[in-house]
């Protein structure tokens, strides 16, 4: 059990990281013409489903932790 909740949390901090490099990519590629305009931009929207999807990982990775420490000190 210990094993596969490790595989899950370092595919979790992988995704983490793609989700976190993603969202600095797109904000890198924001032009001026993004940021002139009523109402959010399309690169602005990439931005934040980026980094929504930045935190859903993080909490996963989380929760994750929190099981291999229940697990592991349970096994104490």
């Amino acid at each position: 059990m210990g094993t596969f909740l490790t595989i899950l949390l370092i595919l979790a901090m992988v995704a983490t990281v793609g989700a976190l490099v993603r969202g600095i990519v797109i904000f890198l590629r924001t032009t001026e013409a993004d940021l002139n305009g009523t109402g959010p931009s399309i690169s602005g929207r990439k931005q934040n489903k980026a980094m929504q999807m930045r935190i859903l990982f993080q909490a996963v990775a989380v929760i994750l932790v929190v099981l291999l420490m229940v697990a592991a000190g349970g096994k104490g």
